[in-house]
């Protein structure tokens, strides 16, 4: 695409509709070696994985009913995710954490991110931010999330890498980024 804007094309969050994934190796806090693949669209096989990922999720980490528990549900909720772009942090072949920016129906983008009970607090959730922030920043696109008010470390984690609340309820905090260096100053939802 030399010579073009790879901009927001058509809804998409990048001009290259590749299938083959961006890599990376991570050191995550517990030196564990942690190879990072970021997907324009999630391909079935990595989908199968993550079903696994998900079932074995702690139901204790689930937050607002997500991720849904089943296997067939945790599938139709996957393949929900069709048009987002995927980052996912597998170690030793296995998923570990996933995270996805989804369009949303304003021209942003909904972020979904969780990691494996077993690999939270070492950064795998930072490491996967990081590279769906960067694909958002180059896209030149906005990131909305939503978090439960109670979980501080998440919100201290969001608000570092730039995001604002936007919107204030009893639970939950709704949470937006603008992409680097944009000047951003809608607040309506």
């Amino acid at each position: 695409m030399a010579g073009t804007n790879a901009k927001r094309d058509s809804g998409a969050l990048f001009g290259d509709h590749s299938t083959r994934p961006v890599v990376r190796s991570v050191l995550d806090d517990e030196e564990r070696s942690l190879t990072i693949r970021a997907y324009p669209h999630l391909p079935e096989g990595e989908r199968d994985a993550l079903v696994g990922m998900y079932d074995d999720f702690d139901p204790a980490d689930r937050a607002q009913g997500i991720p849904p528990a089943g296997v067939p549900q945790i599938a139709s909720w996957l393949a929900g995710f069709r048009d987002g772009y995927h980052v996912v942090a597998n170690h030793d072949g296995d998923p570990v954490g996933h995270a996805a920016l989804v369009p949303d129906h304003d021209g942003a983008y909904e972020l979904a991110i969780f990691v494996h009970q077993d690999y939270q607090g070492a950064h795998v959730g930072t490491a996967l931010l990081r590279s769906l922030l960067a694909r958002a920043d180059e896209a030149g696109v906005a990131v909305r999330l939503h978090v439960e008010r109670s979980n501080r470390p998440a919100v201290a984690l969001y608000e570092n890498l730039g995001f604002e609340t936007v919107r204030t309820r009893p639970c939950e905090y709704t949470m937006r980024r603008p992409p680097e260096d944009a000047v951003w100053t809608d607040t309506s939802l």
